[in-house]
Order: structure tokens, then C-alpha cells, then sequence
């Protein structure tokens, strides 16, 4: 039996850079942040979490994913590869946990393209089966 996989991408952050970071934390003014235990569970936490969002873009590597874009559209393709920024890149991080979806087989309502390259930024969220092992 199949077990549904659901990803979604989260909003931006409140400053519109897509970071969530405020001009005015410490951190965007050059001053070292202080450490506390907080801090590390929160990064601890997020480390986890961006693991675990990695783990099942590879998983999802090959199978059948359907994809909710921006305006409620709705495709479908076999997922191919993912560009998955590391915050080094110059230029067009936007925030966004993939910066693009390399797809086959484009089910599309104007019909199929045998390959497409969807922005990370037009992707609300993206599902698949993932098989009982």
C-alpha cells in the first residue's frame, strides 16, 4: 500500500526577502548573536527539518509527483532532479526551499511536455506515492 508524502513550501519571511530576518536583528547589523540554549535547539531543529525536506526530495527522485502551483494550478510529472540552494549562490535566492524542479513527462491541462524546468518560486506544494518498502 502506497503511503502519500506531502511537501510543502513555507511562506516568506515578514521582511519580504524571503529570509524572515529583521533589519534589525544582530545578525544584520554585524554583531555576533548571542548563543543560547534556544538558539540551539532552533538550530537543531532547523537542521532536522531541512534533512528531512532533502531526504524526501531524493525519495521523490523518479516517482510521480503532482504539483500545486501559484493561482491553484495543478500538474503532474515524474520528478527528475532538484536545484536546492545552499545560501552560497549569488543572486536569485528568494527564499524558497528549491530554486527549480527539473520534470518528464509534463501533464499539463494544454496536454503533456516531454521535459520542463518548474521555478521553486511558482511551486505552492508538491505530493507523491511513496511505496511501502
Amino acid at each position: 500500500m502506497a503511503v502519500p508524502v506531502s511537501v510543502l513550501r513555507l511562506p516568506r519571511g515578514p521582511d519580504g526577502s524571503g529570509r524572515g530576518f529583521s533589519s534589525t536583528t544582530p545578525n544584520r547589523r554585524g554583531e555576533a548573536p548571542e548563543v543560547t540554549e534556544v538558539t540551539k535547539a532552533t538550530q537543531a531543529t532547523r537542521a532536522a527539518l531541512r534533512r528531512r525536506f532533502l531526504l524526501s526530495l531524493a525519495a521523490a527522485r523518479g516517482q510521480t509527483a503532482t504539483f500545486v502551483l501559484c493561482q491553484h494550478g495543478r500538474v503532474s510529472a515524474v520528478l527528475g532532479a532538484v536545484w536546492v540552494p545552499d545560501g552560497t549562490e549569488v543572486g536569485g535566492n528568494d527564499g524558497s526551499a528549491a530554486a527549480a524542479f527539473q520534470v518528464d513527462a509534463l501533464q499539463t491541462p494544454l496536454g503533456v511536455q516531454r521535459a520542463a524546468l518548474l521555478r521553486g518560486r511558482d511551486v505552492v506544494a508538491f505530493g507523491f506515492q511513496m511505496a511501502e518498502k
